[in-house]
């Protein structure tokens, strides 16, 4: 597991809409495994292993995060916002943050705009100081529609685990690629396509994109899931789950059977622990997109365990993204041209 790999992609701010900065640094990575990489008109990535099998897996993994965006300029030069994705205001005050423009990085300090007594805050409510003493002092500087993202680190926390923004779901893009790359050293037949999308947080369009144009024979999502494991969260409609649990399997209503028995059958060939989330519908994740892709995918969704999710600072276990990717390339090195997926027989 190449941890200074995770370690700078957690360094890259990649708010949704401005991925294109983590995204090259996914190909560089990538072109040391992978048959051919390829990218997009949208900044879409896509590492292939085998590309002439006949059976096609698609990994897919959104390399975008929540923040927020530049939308107005006050007279004093102080910064007005909008969001970029499911961001909770209240996370943001008394934070320092980064503007990106142009290239460069400007710095701020977040405050309350609103009402101190306020329980619930609005983003109308965030304003943000960079220091600037008018509006054309601000604008030679940043720009409305610049994103702007958490100025935090990433930190090694005891029991080998991980403190971070954004993890969500720079870990899945991690996962797929380390998975890739072990099942290609393993020998692995079949084709893998992993895609690291982008957009995932607003409108899921690169998902969409990818599956539409790699027309794969299956797909498994990699994304964050909640645990259930600390003060405020319920466990009553998606079930328990548990930090340093292992992977998470879905049973949902159109998650696909077969592939679920499939990787439930590769922890056990691996002797990984792992754990069940239950849902109905949609999933929130680039599985929505995906499974409704060109004439429809065989789509299922396996998660990592994640604490504090959309938050300046997330936390995961290291031996759950290991399990990941341990799970994941025995899975792929068990898919052969005998795969079956065919269609209901009478």
């Amino acid at each position: 597991m190449n941890r200074e790999f995770l370690y700078e992609l957690l360094e890259t701010a990649s708010v949704s809409g401005f991925e294109e900065e983590i995204q090259r640094k996914v190909i560089k990575y990538a072109r040391g495994f992978a048959d051919e990489v390829y990218t997009d008109e949208i900044a879409d990535v896509v590492s292939i292993v085998n590309p002439d099998a006949e059976i096609k897996v698609m990994l897919s993994a959104h390399m975008d995060e929540i923040g927020l965006m530049v939308s107005h300029i006050t007279e004093k030069g102080m910064l007005h916002v909008s969001k970029a994705g499911g961001i909770y205001p209240g996370t943001y005050l008394g934070q320092k943050v980064r503007i990106m423009h142009e290239g460069n990085v400007v710095y701020g300090a977040v405050r309350n705009h609103g009402s101190l007594n306020k329980k619930e805050l609005e983003i109308t409510d965030i304003i943000i100081d960079i220091g600037a003493v008018s509006r054309e002092d601000a604008m030679g500087h940043v720009a409305c529609g610049d994103p702007v993202s958490f100025d935090t680190d990433y930190r090694e926390l005891l029991n080998d685990r991980l403190c971070a923004r954004g993890l969500d779901d720079r870990l899945g893009g991690y996962i797929i690629l380390e998975a890739a790359k072990k099942a290609k050293e393993r020998g692995c037949t079949c084709g893998i396509y992993a895609a690291t999308t982008v957009g995932e947080e607003l409108t899921k369009h690169g998902a969409a994109w990818c599956a539409s144009r790699i027309a794969p024979t299956l797909a498994i999502v990699l994304d964050v899931t909640y645990t259930s494991d600390y003060e405020g969260t319920r466990t009553i409609e998606n079930g328990e789950i548990l930090l340093g649990g292992g992977p998470v399997f879905l049973h949902n209503s159109f998650s696909h059977k077969m592939v679920v028995e499939r990787l439930e059958k590769a922890a056990r060939n691996v002797h990984i622990k792992y754990q069940w989330e239950n849902g109905c519908g949609r999933t929130c994740t680039d599985a929505d997109a995906i499974h409704m892709a060109g004439r429809g995918i065989p789509t299922t969704v396996m998660s990592i365990p994640l604490r504090y999710m959309h938050n300046p600072a997330e936390v995961c276990s290291m031996e759950d993204v290991q399990g990941c990717i341990d799970v994941l390339a025995e899975f792929l090195c068990g898919i052969g041209s005998d795969i079956c997926l065919k269609p209901l027989e009478g």
